[in-house]
């Protein structure tokens, strides 16, 4: 009975300690928002986490790229027009990015919008952070572009690690680069769609990412291939085994130029020459500190000042929490002391104490001690 009663009093400690716990959680921030710029949402879809609902027919893509969740809502404005968004979040920005250079075809027009988009016709298609987002209006005016920035602005923010980009696109030689042709890869399926590149070339297995670019030389069009791997004995062993099966005729590319620097392979082919696929395949040199001049639109927030000062309203925070739970804990025992005296706390056979009575008198009336 005793047992009973105690594991009563615990179950019921642990539901209202659970419950401040989850009181104290904020809301996760919406994929989309209400309203933007005059436009306000009609309706929406639920969030959902299969890549089946983003694009049945890639939906094995976009997992290589790191799905998370997708969610479509439809906006409207005062004069009739409308606009449907579609936004995928992706694990990390590079994910975002990857599919944004997939779904982007090469008739699409640069617009500065998030991180980096594109539009064509009444479609502008953009990624901001780790969010892809997909947009159609049923008519463009001059201020539609104006109009996505500040949704781009609304949407949730990359944060730490989250928000870095791939290094590998910076190392895309600028002479003779084909425009917004780059392509991020992280799986042998959408290299396989991009590129209809075979699989002998990357092993993924190995942590490998690709980028692909095309170059035009005297109107000639080739692609060069950049394969990023951890490190560079395994760059080094992966360039022996394609110059292996290059020597037993066991590839379907023709290349016309390989070379490896640092951890990366650069591989070029297509129809611009041997002369010319060597030039850009040696205008490729590895360095530890390239960055590509991708503007990535850097949180202000992402100080050592502003860490600091979450870690001082962190602490307090866990605190606070501690400090109500003790008050509940406390109330909660007095409250239970009024209800169920001597029944639950402070027992008789608990509060006993046991007494060595040293000052009083022996049979003989004298002091023990």
């Amino acid at each position: 009975m005793k047992f009973l009663r105690f594991s009563f009093v615990f179950v019921l400690f642990i539901s209202l300690l659970a419950g401040l716990c989850s009181a104290a959680v904020e809301t996760p921030t919406p994929l989309l928002p209400k309203e933007f710029a005059g436009w306000r949402l009609v309706k929406s879809s639920p969030v959902n986490a299969n890549p089946m609902a983003a694009d049945p027919a890639n939906a094995a893509v976009l997992k290589e790229y790191g799905f998370a969740d997708v969610t479509t809502a439809t906006y409207s404005r005062d004069d009739g027009r409308q606009v449907t968004v579609k936004a995928a979040r992706f694990q990390d920005a590079s994910g975002a990015f990857g599919a944004y250079t997939f779904y982007r075809t090469a008739n699409m027009h640069s617009e500065e919008i998030g991180d980096q988009g594109s539009s064509l016709g009444a479609r502008v298609l953009f990624f901001h952070g780790k969010i892809l987002a997909d947009a159609i209006f049923t008519k463009l005016s001059g201020m539609s572009a104006a109009e996505l920035r500040e949704l781009s602005d609304t949407l949730p923010k990359a944060l730490g690690s989250e928000s870095k980009l791939p290094d590998l696109v910076g190392y895309l030689p600028k002479q003779s680069y084909v425009k917004d042709s780059a392509k991020y890869i992280v799986g042998p399926l959408a290299l396989q769609q991009t590129a209809a590149v075979g699989a002998q070339l990357v092993d993924f297995t190995k942590g490998a990412e690709v980028v692909l670019g095309d170059f035009k030389v005297s109107n000639n069009t080739g692609k060069l291939i950049l394969i990023g791997y951890p490190t560079a004995q395994i760059a080094t062993s992966e360039l022996k085994r394609i110059e292996q099966a290059e020597q037993a005729h066991q590839l379907q590319e023709d290349l016309l130029a390989k070379r490896r620097t640092g951890r990366m392979l650069v591989l070029v082919l297509g129809d611009i020459g041997a002369d010319a696929a060597k030039e850009l395949a040696s205008a490729v040199n590895y360095d530890t500190d390239v960055t590509w001049n991708q503007n990535t639109y850097q949180n202000p927030k992402d100080n050592v000042g502003r860490v600091v000062l979450g870690g001082i309203i962190l602490a307090a925070v866990i605190m606070g929490m501690l400090l109500v739970s003790s008050i509940a804990f406390g109330g909660f025992r007095v409250a239970v002391k009024r209800l169920l005296p001597g029944k639950v706390f402070d027992r008789p056979e608990q509060v006993e104490i046991i007494g060595l009575h040293l000052s009083d008198k022996g049979p003989e009336g004298q002091n023990r001690v």
